[in-house]
């Protein structure tokens, strides 16, 4: 049985072939429409410079200052004395202070002066305590408990306990005080802690009206000797 259409018309025969084409003209085509672009032309302004106008510069008015004119120089003096120097002035000889090795050097005797420092001994562990009047005799932990007792005695005697109930304290008061014993036997440096600034007046008045004491030693020599007294009394409501 024979075939009734044509081959040579058989559209399948390069049916490959047209799809290539067709792929290829559909990518381009696509490029084409992806890289597009397109401006309003209301964005772009185009200037013209022109080069031939000149810019006008604006220069500020100054006013120029005149500065007065330099001070005449003085006048020159018509004579000059001519004053003749018959002063002799003596020359000045530096000798030369270098020295020959063989060239003996004397030295004179350098005088050291000793300075003494204010050494400070507690009063509890010093060799000799300060004595106080009256307390010359005994052995040192004798004296240490006589200067104890006379100067706790003389500040009860002299020290205002009125003056607490004066200023509306009450109950019991205690004020701390501390002084140094010098090396003369005077009482200094005296500082004093008290619940009311009058009280600690009054501490510090009493215990300057301390005596003079001979001094405490410590190997023999005089040193300064701190000492703690503490003033405690009542105050009856």
């Amino acid at each position: 049985m024979e075939p009734k259409k044509n081959l040579k018309s058989d559209v399948s025969r390069n049916s490959s072939l047209f799809f290539a084409v067709g792929l290829t003209l559909m990518l381009v085509v696509a490029n084409y429409a992806i890289n597009f672009k397109t401006y309003d032309k209301s964005d772009i302004d185009i200037d013209r410079l022109n080069m031939e106008e000149e810019l006008e510069e604006e220069i500020p008015i100054t006013e120029q200052l005149q500065t007065p004119p330099p001070p005449p120089p003085p006048p020159a003096p018509e004579v000059i004395e001519v004053v003749e120097d018959e002063e002799e002035i003596e020359e000045t000889v530096i000798e030369s202070t270098e020295t020959d090795m063989e060239e003996e050097i004397v030295v004179e005797d350098i005088e050291v002066e000793e300075v003494e420092e204010d050494v400070e001994v507690p009063f509890m562990v010093i060799e000799n305590v300060p004595v106080f009047p009256g307390c010359e005799s005994g052995s040192n932990d004798a004296k240490r408990k006589c200067m104890s007792d006379k100067i706790s005695e003389f500040v009860r005697r002299k020290f205002n306990t009125d003056l607490a109930g004066d200023l509306g304290l009450t109950g019991r008061q205690r004020i701390n005080v501390i002084f140094k014993i010098d090396k003369g036997g005077n009482v200094v440096g005296i500082r004093a802690r008290a619940p009311h600034p009058r009280l600690q007046s009054e501490a510090e008045r009493v215990v300057k009206m301390l005596p003079k004491m001979k001094p405490g030693k410590q190997r023999g020599k005089p040193v300064v000797v701190p000492y703690s007294l503490p003033i405690i009394f009542q105050v009856q409501d």
